[in-house]
């Protein structure tokens, strides 16, 4: 029942042509039905609000891209393969600049949705107070993202107001997110239940609004972890949520099911694609070992430190694809373009000589192997797929995320043995020893082992204070790389932004 929400869901996404292209509020937008007498039945509402969902599918691109910034994923230049004008070096690297394209598609993405979910508030103005709760849910998770990638950016609410925005403060955004979400969340659906499948639930705003108290230091300048653990226990008492079996159990090609995930974004292979991350992880032969519609483009991988990171009993070690590549047809390892036997490794080694290549002696990470790099297989890689894209819906929250959150928000505020608690939950699961203290460092280490390339890891890594430390292919970056900055073809449209510190 699920998969059929998830497809309605889908083509809802794509519906409605006419109401996605007007912006005349007496242009007659349903045919026979006027706008002010539609959208109230659920049915209704969901058709309305497919835009605004819709508009979410590039999360799988812009987002997890931005991964790459962090120190669990990369993107190497092998050859000439990915080099992409540096963009991808620059990310690793921290020398970004407000040229660098995929930050600026990030901007893009951000205020694109927020233009969908303003507009359709104002042309939906007497829809129910659900679906207006759940176009405001959305276009908060938009803003939480500006507010924790670029800090101090413009709050447009107004569709009808065509001005140049002013920049806000970044404690003027944060509160504007808190106020959102917490006047919504008695408005919106229970979550994970077949009815409200991949809508902005209760569960979804009490997860994000965790995300925000957590980071209120760093957003606003002061702690919020009373409300942080508040806002779980909202997540964890409301019986809508329980821990999947396993932690890869949530990241299926057919992950609908997943009693988990709590904000989710659903892709499907035919109807909704952008989940191909397949594509951009494994190597070119791998076309043969899964069947796929195409060579792969052998781009991200991890690194050796990070890698090495997970026990060989973790069971969520599997997530990286590592070790020999083996002919399907033969059972005899591939060999790369040099010659070399084709072997994913957390190391990486220099394309010609077949030398490791030892962090910081190379910085550009230029020159990699083919096999460098233990590639990322968290999101199941589906097997025999005519299309490029995937079924696996992505998980932007999940319940075990807001275990952690309550962990390390407890852990902050002097209760280590309650948090010690929160914490085992998560490891015993994953087949690893419990923890007997906690510390800030096996606190983040725990986090990146669960949630790697699920888009928070640079996240965290700002919020505990480790963004701009030394590490594979990064000599220490100055505290500005903290936050992105504004692209200047967005400056450039509108010079009353105003640049953030260090560009």
């Amino acid at each position: 029942m699920k998969k059929s929400i998830k497809y309605w869901l889908v083509a809802a996404a794509f519906a409605l042509p006419t109401l996605q292209s007007c912006t005349n509020l007496d242009e007659e937008l349903f045919s026979e039905v006027q706008s002010d007498q539609f959208g109230k039945t659920a049915d209704e509402a969901a058709a309305l609000l497919g835009p605004a969902y819709g508009s979410l599918g590039g999360y799988s691109w812009n987002i997890h891209n931005l991964e790459n910034s962090a120190d669990d994923m990369m993107v190497p230049t092998r050859g000439g393969d990915w080099y992409d004008n540096g963009n991808w070096q620059a990310y690793k690297k921290h020398s970004w600049t407000s040229q660098h394209g995929p930050i600026n598609d990030i901007w893009g993405f951000c205020y694109g949705g927020i233009s969908t979910t303003n507009r359709l508030l104002a042309q939906l103005a007497t829809a129910s107070d659900q679906a207006k709760a759940e176009l405001r849910g959305i276009r908060a998770y938009y803003y939480f993202t500006l507010l924790d990638v670029f800090g101090n950016v413009p709050l447009v609410t107004d569709f009808n107001d065509v001005s140049l925005p002013d920049t806000k403060n970044r404690a003027d955004v944060y509160a504007f997110v808190e106020k959102e979400l917490t006047e919504i969340a008695g408005k919106l659906p229970k979550g994970n239940n077949t009815k409200h499948y991949a809508k902005f639930s209760q569960g979804a705003a009490n997860a994000l609004l965790a995300k925000l108290y957590l980071n209120a230091q760093v957003f606003k300048g002061s702690a919020e972890n009373a409300k942080a653990i508040a806002a779980c226990d909202a997540v964890l008492n409301s019986g809508d949520y329980s821990l999947a079996g396993t932690t890869l159990e949530n990241f299926t090609t057919k992950n609908e099911g997943s009693q988990e995930n709590i904000l989710i974004v659903p892709y499907d292979s035919k109807r909704n694609g952008g989940m191909n991350i397949q594509m951009r992880t494994l190597h070119y032969k791998n076309k043969e070992t899964y069947n796929l519609c195409g060579d792969p483009w052998n781009g991200f991988c991890t690194v050796s430190s990070f890698y090495n990171s997970f026990d060989d009993a973790d069971a969520r070690k599997k997530m990286w694809l590592a070790g020999p590549q083996l002919d399907p047809k033969t059972g005899q390892v591939w060999k790369d373009s040099q010659g070399r036997d084709l072997i994913f490794s957390g190391e990486h080694y220099d394309m010609n000589t077949g030398a490791l290549i030892a962090p910081y002696n190379n910085p550009e990470a230029q020159n990699q192997s083919q096999g460098s790099g233990a590639r990322w297989q968290k999101y199941e890689i589906q097997k025999n797929n005519t299309s490029c894209d995937q079924d696996n819906d992505a998980a932007i929250l999940r319940l075990a995320d807001v275990i952690l959150m309550k962990a390390e928000a407890l852990f902050r505020s002097g209760n280590a043995a309650g948090a010690l608690t929160e914490i085992n939950k998560i490891r015993s699961r994953s087949g690893v020893p419990a923890f007997t203290e906690v510390t800030l460092d096996n606190l983040l280490a725990e986090r990146g082992r669960e949630l790697a390339g699920e888009a928070w890891r640079r996240n965290d890594l700002v919020r505990f204070g480790k963004f701009t430390n030394a590490w594979d292919f990064k000599g220490e970056s100055p505290k500005s790389r903290e936050l992105m900055p504004i692209p200047q073809s967005r400056i450039d449209a509108n010079p009353k932004l105003k640049q953030n510190p260090g560009y």
